[in-house]
């Protein structure tokens, strides 16, 4: 109980005094380890040293890489305007156009971020231009960028998969049916919203000849190629997911190529962009390997354990208290920070509840999912307003994002009452 209380009073003080990801879970870690007095500086190396010869995390850059070239290439400018063409029509119009757009660029891109500033950058000026409401538009874009990290390739799923000790392929097969569920759910919350008279104040509409239509149908095309390049290698099994993200660049640099846009300069950009950001991904992985190793040394999966099966809970029930905990820590955590530092402690509690681990993993990006549009640190909800083109205050966003964060807690239920949903897919493939 004493190891435990440091290990959450240290990681709240450091994470409050403003210290890095990393270096919170690092000092936390250490603290553990003194007060357990079990772990030695050996010890740690050999798990550093491990953790960075894991053949899967090199997924992680090459995914990251694979979402840099292809927004770099124009793949995403030239779908959403394919897309606008066919679902204006719909009630809501355009803004059904930010979610599936959204979507489809998560099916290559594997970052929630990296979605939603693509997708906004497109958006939002042909979205003011024919009136749609503000809050609305910034809001559909932060919550359609959150399905970056479920449907697959997903990096979030991959650091998952390497932390857990869960399949990466079935993790990928387990959240595309919940992606798909989680896309309509925001498609019909646009729906009601504009059945209400809630989305535009004006009734102009794009007007696209059948034929242009059918043409803007090509620019689909890539999105389609990559995600069954790198998905199609793994349930083939013809590729790794490593080696599937490595085919997946080498589809982004053709396609980059056909589109005119490959360069010099455009692909020094994406791999520097792409370094940093696996730089950061993966020393706040290294670190929670290490937080997870000093953890079970102390015993404190084994003892939360206990002490939740001495509370008398139900499974359902012990489900439902760890949403409102995830919830209060999206609150004030970035999504991957948040999974790396619980998953060691609360994996082996649910399976020793009886869950399936691959079902936690699409359990545990929801809630992340959730973390991304969550003030005050939700990252898509500054990705969205820094994108805005008028002046206004963060709380518009809060305000817009509202009833896509409703959709999702509604499919979360769902998730946990119907575990099928994740669970189905990877079961007829595997």
């Amino acid at each position: 109980m004493l190891v435990g209380a440091l290990y959450f009073g240290g990681l709240v003080l450091f994470l409050f005094a403003g210290i890095h990801v990393a270096s919170a879970i690092f000092m936390t870690a250490m603290v553990s380890d003194w007060a357990s007095m079990q772990v030695l500086p050996s010890m740690i190396g050999n798990t550093m040293w491990s953790t960075m010869n894991e053949f899967l995390l090199v997924a992680i850059p090459l995914f990251i890489l694979l979402g840099e070239i292809l927004t770099r290439s124009g793949v995403a400018d030239r779908m959403y305007k394919a897309l606008a063409a066919w679902l204006q029509w719909l009630p809501g119009g355009l803004l059904h156009t930010n979610i599936v757009t959204c979507a489809l660029f998560a099916a290559t891109s594997g970052s929630s971020v990296a979605t939603s500033a693509t997708v906004g950058t497109v958006a939002l000026p042909t979205l003011q231009r024919l009136g749609y409401r503000e809050r609305l538009v910034l809001g559909s874009i932060a919550a359609g960028g959150t399905l970056g990290i479920l449907i697959p390739p997903s990096i979030n799923m991959v650091v998952y998969g390497a932390l857990a000790e869960v399949s990466v392929g079935k993790l990928f097969a387990a959240g595309i049916i919940p992606g798909l569920v989680v896309l309509l759910l925001m498609m019909l919350v646009i729906v009601v919203l504009a059945l209400a008279g809630k989305v535009t104040s004006s009734n102009e509409k794009l007007i696209i000849p059948l034929l242009v239509r059918l043409k803007l149908l090509l620019n689909v095309l890539p999105v389609v190629f990559i995600f069954s390049l790198v998905m199609g290698g793994i349930y083939l099994g013809i590729a790794t997911p490593t080696e599937a993200a490595a085919l997946g660049v080498v589809g982004a640099i053709i396609i980059a190529a056909l589109n005119r846009t490959l360069s010099i300069a455009m692909l020094h950009a994406a791999f520097l962009s792409a370094l940093r950001t696996t730089a950061m991904v993966v020393l706040v992985v290294t670190t929670a390997y290490i937080l997870n190793f000093s953890l079970s040394l102390a015993g404190i999966p084994q003892a939360l354990s206990e002490y939740i099966g001495e509370l008398g809970w139900s499974p359902i029930a012990t489900i439902w208290a760890l949403v409102v905990f995830y919830l209060i820590l999206g609150c004030f955590l970035e999504a991957i920070a948040m999974m790396v530092t619980t998953v060691g402690v609360v994996v082996p509690l649910i399976v020793s509840l009886g869950f399936d681990p691959l079902w936690f993993g699409i359990f545990m990006t929801m809630m992340m999912e959730l973390a991304l549009i969550t003030p005050p640190v939700g990252l898509n909800l500054f990705v969205a307003q820094n994108i805005r083109l008028s002046r206004g205050g963060i709380s518009d966003v809060y305000i817009g994002v509202l009833p896509f964060a409703f959709a999702m807690m509604v499919f979360v239920a769902l998730l946990i009452y119907f575990p099928q949903i994740a669970l189905w897919l990877p079961g007829k493939l595997f």
